[in-house]
């Protein structure tokens, strides 16, 4: 072996571990109680995430003069992962609101908006929002339709956005809206806006099969006037911008994704060993013995997949596709393993008294957000075939 050839390590450090430890006791006492009460009702968890944020949960990635925790996006993946072992929908909170409004602000903002923004949303004084997908632009996001027109120093904006995660919880959001439209996807630019300017506001909340304690809305821009300060980097770069958003982005969503799948799992190993049928546990059935050992597998690829996305966004490598691979696969596998561990639980698995229907139901956005998997493979193949 040549002396330049770097040692590989699976194990997550001694700190990593005490965080890993410490959002699990955390999520055990807070969060695993009221999963089934927060799902019914459809209410944001307000009182956990200011909890969340005073842990330092909700400025992960920040560093500590913004009032951040100042942490990897390793330590990030595994705060989502703990997480969406109880509570997917909850997981997804802490996801957005980290990855998304919260980072392009901070990745992308001026100093100014820094100052201005950053520090409610790293103490969870506030939840953050992120508009990019219109009616009209989903995965197509150059399709964007939302206007910002130039009005002296200031900009005018008009249109709306949907499927906002946060839409009426959050006060900040970042929001994509064309600039210049003979430009096409060049002209699309990110503007920092908050709900005391007037016009802008969040509409019809969303009735969701799962995730439902997570807050999705629509989001209105009436003649939004915006300071021309607050537009993030230069004119015309919301686009590019976004797409880097999203690539840290999918790295937590395949966080959630392992999470999910790990707390699915668990539950029907627990299932499996105390089920007894035709007079043996089920876990003593080599059926059941073969659908566990493939979703530990699962589990296991999704989370190395992912873990290896989150070191080379923290060793500054390009993680372009490394993130789509951990998110296509740790998604994909997460709807597999929440329908085996239902099969496991027969009809036990498709009532609200066991965990695994509602592991199921949420598992199937991690599909579709943050870039379907079409997306996925489609960012994949281009990396293949441009090396070709």
């Amino acid at each position: 072996m040549s002396e330049s050839t770097s040692s590989i390590s699976f194990d997550v450090s001694d700190d990593q571990e005490v965080i890993r430890q410490h959002i699990r006791a955390f999520v055990e006492e807070e969060i695993k109680p009221v999963v089934l009460q927060y799902d019914e009702s459809q209410e944001f968890p307000t009182e956990i995430f200011r909890k969340l944020g005073d842990l330092g949960y909700l400025g992960i990635v920040i560093p500590p003069e913004y009032g951040g925790s100042g942490m990897g996006y390793l330590e990030y993946a595994i705060v989502v992962e703990e997480v969406a072992r109880a509570c997917p929908a909850m997981a997804l909170g802490v996801a957005a609101h980290n990855g998304l409004c919260t980072s392009h602000i901070f990745r992308f903002g001026s100093e100014e908006l820094k100052k201005l923004y950053i520090p409610r949303l790293a103490s969870g004084q506030t939840m953050g929002a992120w508009g990019l997908t219109e009616p009209n632009a989903g995965s197509d996001a150059g399709g964007t339709q939302t206007t910002a027109v130039r009005d002296g120093d200031d900009w005018i904006l008009n249109g709306s956005k949907n499927f906002i995660t946060h839409g009426n919880v959050g006060d900040i959001c970042v929001v994509m809206a064309v600039t210049d439209a003979s430009k096409g996807k060049h002209g699309i630019s990110a503007f920092a806006i908050d709900k005391s300017m007037p016009g802008f506001y969040a509409s019809k909340k969303e009735n969701k099969v799962g995730m439902r304690c997570s807050d999705t809305a629509s989001l209105t821009f009436d003649n939004v006037r915006v300071p021309g300060s607050h537009l993030i980097g230069g004119e015309g770069e919301g686009f590019l911008q976004a797409l880097q958003i999203l690539d840290g982005g999918r790295i937590s969503i395949a966080a959630l994704s392992v999470g999910l799948a790990q707390g699915a799992y668990e539950a029907a190993v627990k299932y499996a060993t105390e089920r007894r049928q035709f007079g043996k546990r089920l876990a003593d059935m080599q059926a059941i013995q073969f659908k566990l050992a493939k979703m530990s597998v699962d589990i296991d690829a999704g989370r190395t997949l992912t873990y290896r996305a989150a070191w080379m966004r923290d060793t500054k490598q390009n993680f372009t596709v490394a993130a789509s691979m951990a998110k296509l696969y740790a998604s994909e596998a997460s709807v597999r393993i929440a329908e085996d561990a239902i099969q496991i639980h027969g009809g036990y698995g498709y009532i609200k008294e066991y965990p695994v229907e509602k592991f199921w139901r949420d598992s199937k956005l991690l599909t579709i957000g943050e870039g379907t998997s079409e997306i996925q493979k489609l960012v994949i193949s281009r990396a293949l075939f441009s090396a070709v």
